[in-house]
């Protein structure tokens, strides 16, 4: 393994060292990616939480991922902490419960595809809060394993105040 040759830790002692802690903070890692062959080497902790990952929260486990990993025997390297991004496909359902109130592209086992705001989560269902042309928005219950792929969209301007109520989304919860 090319990690070992230099030195730096894997992507499994990486999150056997953070994991606890990060869990702690309230926040789970989504993914450790190791870029030995940058200059210097790169390690890059992915984490995401129920209230997201704002500059506060980056920087706490940014100091607590560097007290951690200090502690091994490493080469100098860089490390960044950062939250997954807006294209990360939501593949589980934590994903779609951090998703809640924002506008999601949707592909279904079908073939057919359908844009809309994610909603609740029911039992292996989300609710989907679709605006059909001429139509007043609806709620569809979509079973999650009838979910091919689900990326969320950017936004450029404020979601409708009635699609973020039938997702379930009061106005403080509300992103921007």
């Amino acid at each position: 393994m090319a990690e070992r040759s230099t030195g730096l830790p894997s992507q499994r002692q990486v999150i056997e060292l953070l994991d606890g802690s990060f869990a702690r903070a309230g926040y789970d890692i989504e993914d450790v990616v190791i870029d030995a062959a940058a200059r210097p080497p790169r390690i890059t902790v992915v984490a995401d939480g129920d209230r997201g990952l704002d500059l506060d929260s980056v920087a706490e486990l940014s100091r607590i991922a560097s007290e951690l990993l200090d502690e091994l025997d490493s080469p100098p390297y860089v490390l960044e902490v950062s939250s997954p991004g807006v294209d990360r496909p939501l593949t589980s359902e934590k994903h779609y419960r951090r998703a809640r109130g924002r506008l999601a592209e949707l592909t279904l086992a079908d073939g057919s595809s359908l844009i809309g705001r994610i909603g609740q989560l029911g039992d292996g269902t989300v609710g989907v809060v679709v605006r059909e042309p001429r139509k007043n928005p609806e709620v569809r219950e979509i079973a999650l394993d009838a979910i091919t792929k689900a990326v969320v969209q950017v936004e450029f301007s404020p979601p409708s105040p009635r699609e973020l109520e039938l997702a379930g989304v009061s106005g403080e919860d509300a992103r921007p």
